[in-house]
């Protein structure tokens, strides 16, 4: 995990130690990228991070999976599982993946590594989700649009043509 942005800092990178960064943060790992106003990295015996807490307003994240589409989550906060993949937002969770939809909820769980998701709400609140269809295949998506656009073409030419004759314009 790489630290690329925090207005200060307190703590240091020893085992089972917690450091503390504090304004702007922005970390980075491979293609995820977390922001945030606060962020604590947890350390384990090896002093290798095994969790990330980032709050803000909101923190977010955002990766691209193995597919190449982008998935972002914004959250009031974000605790991610870096042994595991498992990001937890809470907190006015949002998650968008690109190509497949979106989630809203209290607290929705997403696994980076898989793109599995889970996700629920407290309260008498409600989770909400899109499911965006399939896009159709590209060979067949061109064929309809054409065929169409010519018989549009040929419709509004006969109107155009009639109403743009100089005869009917000179009588107004």
């Amino acid at each position: 995990m790489n630290v690329v942005h925090a207005d200060s800092f307190d703590g240091f990178n020893a085992p089972n130690s917690i450091t503390t960064l504090k304004g702007h943060v922005l970390l980075t790992q491979g293609t995820m990228k977390v922001t945030g106003d606060l962020a604590k990295i947890y350390t384990d015996a090896d002093s290798q991070v095994k969790r990330v807490v980032v709050t803000g307003n909101p923190a977010h994240i955002q990766e691209i999976d193995d597919s190449g589409n982008l998935m972002t989550g914004d959250a009031a906060q974000l605790d991610y599982d870096n042994v595991n993949g498992i990001a937890v937002l809470t907190g006015h969770a949002v998650v968008h993946q690109q190509g497949r939809g979106e989630a809203h909820g209290d607290k929705l769980t997403y696994n980076t590594q898989t793109s599995y998701m889970t996700g629920s709400s407290g309260g008498d609140g409600l989770v909400h989700m899109i499911f965006l269809p399939k896009p159709k295949p590209a060979k067949a998506t061109p064929a309809k649009p054409a065929a169409a656009s010519s018989a549009a073409a040929k419709t509004t030419a006969s109107p155009a043509a009639a109403s743009s004759s100089p005869t009917p314009a000179g009588h107004h």
